[in-house]
């Protein structure tokens, strides 16, 4: 999720099922209008205070995350009074008297969640889950083949990776599938590192159709 930082202009992001804990590199998406984040491991509806700052937000789904809690009211009160601009929330429309009523149920949230041993939304126990045996980052790229990253360039219509540039990720090629989604996130920010500005234009563009692509299909699987 730490991308976000760099994708200030994005309007559509679907992160559900990805064990997402912290919402915080959200507050500079500016332009954002869509956020599916359904179970994941928001533990505080206090993370709310990273998304007050969108003004073009209007449809949030937070459900099925921890930070419901065993209230669904309670919960959609808290929502609605910080984000009161929204038109949908866990895809269910807002009314006017909800907004109205979330004035005097939900609860106002005025200062961004206290951190306990959560970096860049993953928790500790996440993290190192995802690492495995090794403690290197270095190591998690060269877990991907070139194959494998010259397939993701293709997708993104980008030139493939001269090989001897990629033997920089690893000192040894393994043949592996890269399913482990951090390893893929990794490797391609990494090659982001090597683009000039009309590349990561063509990159934002494609996220933003493949957004909106797992978008409709989630809706529809729903």
């Amino acid at each position: 999720i730490s991308i976000c930082r760099d994708l200030p202009n994005i309007e559509v992001i679907t992160f559900s099922v990805n064990g997402i804990s912290d919402l915080e590199p959200l507050h500079q998406c500016q332009n954002l209008s869509e956020l599916y984040l359904r179970k994941n491991n928001i533990r505080s509806l206090d993370e709310l205070f990273y998304l007050k700052t969108l003004p073009r937000l209007r449809v949030l789904w937070l459900a099925e995350n921890p930070c419901c809690g065993p209230d669904p009211h309670r919960y959609r009160m808290t929502v609605l009074r910080n984000l009161p601009s929204l038109q949908k929330l866990d895809n269910q429309a807002v009314t006017e008297e909800e907004l109205s009523q979330a004035l005097v149920d939900g609860v106002e949230i005025t200062a961004p969640p206290a951190r306990s041993g959560v970096e860049n939304g993953w928790s500790e126990s996440t993290a190192s889950s995802a690492a495995g045996s090794t403690t290197e980052p270095e190591s998690e790229l060269g877990s991907c083949s070139l194959e494998e990253t010259n397939k993701t360039q293709e997708e993104l219509d980008m030139k493939p990776v001269p090989r001897d540039k990629y033997s920089s990720f690893s000192s040894q090629e393994t043949d592996c599938s890269c399913k482990n989604r951090s390893n893929v996130l990794n490797a391609i920010l990494l090659l982001m590192k090597e683009l000039d500005a009309e590349g990561l234009e063509i990159i934002q563009h494609t996220v933003a159709r493949r957004l909106q692509a797992f978008q409709k299909k989630e809706l529809q699987e729903e």
